[in-house]
């Protein structure tokens, strides 16, 4: 179980809440309610009512949406230190891993923000920058070729693993192929096809529930 001093530090790494004075992450810290989720664990729904926000503090989750076409595309995945949810569930949030996290109601949240409006706008700016980046997502894989969007979704992966920005040789990447079609909006046998060539030409080694990337840049000739 979590302490409180814990939960303050997990908040306070929140870049919403990086402003915040110590006493109102301490006030903040001991409204937040743990919550845990198995690998495979539906979060919430896309279409569902809710009025929680969450904060990973540790595992990972994944954000999809449902295409007009009905295929699932991947938004987002989210790490510790990562906040989602609110009033409007407009994707499906899905653990990954085992994941830990807290819970926030709105209703404390927005108590929170009425006492710092800067925040209110911050978040205002982050849920922009998040729908936009989700509305390129979706318009880049609705245009792109299968071979394009599997080759997107592996360098996602890779850069994912590399914070520091700089793309080293022979990444491993924890993913099965089906989840890695799932990422890019591409039938598993279809993203099979693409990483076989890929495996050909010597760029990438599967494995089961891996693949090691060896050139991430030579991805970026299959992005068009």
């Amino acid at each position: 179980m979590a302490t409180g001093e814990e939960t303050v530090r997990l908040l306070s790494r929140v870049s919403l809440f990086a402003d915040l004075a110590p006493t109102d992450l301490e006030q903040l810290a001991q409204v937040a309610v743990p919550r845990s989720y198995v690998a495979g664990e539906v979060v919430f729904r896309e279409g569902d009512s809710g009025d929680t926000c969450f904060v990973i503090r540790s595992g990972t989750v994944r954000v999809t949406r449902r295409h007009s076409d009905g295929r699932i595309i991947t938004l987002a995945e989210l790490r510790p230190g990562a906040m989602f949810g609110g009033e409007t569930r407009s994707a499906t949030v899905e653990a990954l891993a085992d994941t830990r996290a807290v819970a926030i109601l709105a209703s404390d949240l927005r108590r929170i923000l009425l006492r710092h409006p800067d925040i209110a706008v911050k978040m205002l700016e982050g849920l922009a920058n998040r729908l936009r980046q989700a509305n390129e997502r979706i318009a880049r894989q609705s245009f792109q070729t299968v071979a394009g969007r599997v080759a997107s979704a592996l360098l996602g992966q890779v850069q994912a693993r590399s914070p520091d920005g700089a793309l080293g040789r022979d990444v491993l990447v924890r993913a099965t192929q089906a989840e890695i079609a799932q990422l890019a909006g591409a039938s598993r046998e279809s993203a099979s096809r693409f990483l076989a060539k890929l495996e050909r030409a010597g760029l990438i080694t599967t494995g089961r529930g891996k693949v090691i990337v060896h050139e991430p840049e030579s991805l970026r000739n299959y992005i068009y």
